[in-house]
C-alpha cells in the first residue's frame, strides 16, 4: 500500500495588467485567469505603485500605451530602470500601430508588442511564452 503522497501545489503566475479601459482590462484578467493570479490597475502611476509595493515582482506585465497618469512606455522605461524589475517580462497591448511606434515599444524593452484590437488567442500564446508556460 502507498501512502499519501507530499506534492506541494505549484504556485501560478502572477501578472499585472495595466489598461484605462475597463472592458478590455476585465477582459484580459478573464481570459488569463485559468492559468494566472491577475492583478489590474487602471493607468501606469497605479502599476509602478503595485509593482514597487509588491513582496515579489509580478511573472509579467501587460501593459496598454495610452494611458492616463502616466504612459504605458514611461512605464516601461521606470520598470527597466528598476533593479528589482528590469528582468520582468512586458507585452505592450496599444492601439498605436505605426511602425514606429512597434519599434519604440520593442526598443523601450517590451517582450511582444500587439495592437487592439488583438486577437484573443494570440495574446494567450505571447503571454504563455513569456510566462514559459508551452
Amino acid at each position: 500500500m502507498s501512502g499519501p503522497t507530499s506534492k506541494t501545489p505549484r504556485r501560478l503566475p502572477t501578472v499585472l495588467v495595466a489598461e484605462d479601459d475597463d472592458a478590455i482590462r476585465k477582459m484580459i484578467v478573464h481570459l488569463l485567469s485559468d492559468f494566472a493570479e491577475t492583478h489590474a490597475v487602471e493607468d501606469g502611476v497605479k502599476a509602478l505603485a503595485f509593482l514597487r509595493a509588491a513582496a515579489r515582482a509580478p511573472d509579467l506585465l501587460v501593459t496598454d500605451v495610452m494611458m492616463p497618469h502616466m504612459d504605458g512606455l514611461t512605464l516601461l522605461s521606470r520598470i527597466k530602470q528598476d533593479e528589482d524589475l528590469k528582468r520582468m517580462p512586458v507585452i505592450v497591448l496599444t492601439a498605436k500601430d505605426r511602425p514606429m511606434d512597434v519599434v519604440s515599444g520593442i526598443n523601450a524593452g517590451a517582450r511582444h508588442y500587439l495592437t487592439k484590437p488583438f486577437n484573443r488567442d494570440e495574446l494567450l500564446d505571447k503571454v504563455k511564452k513569456a510566462l514559459r508556460l508551452e
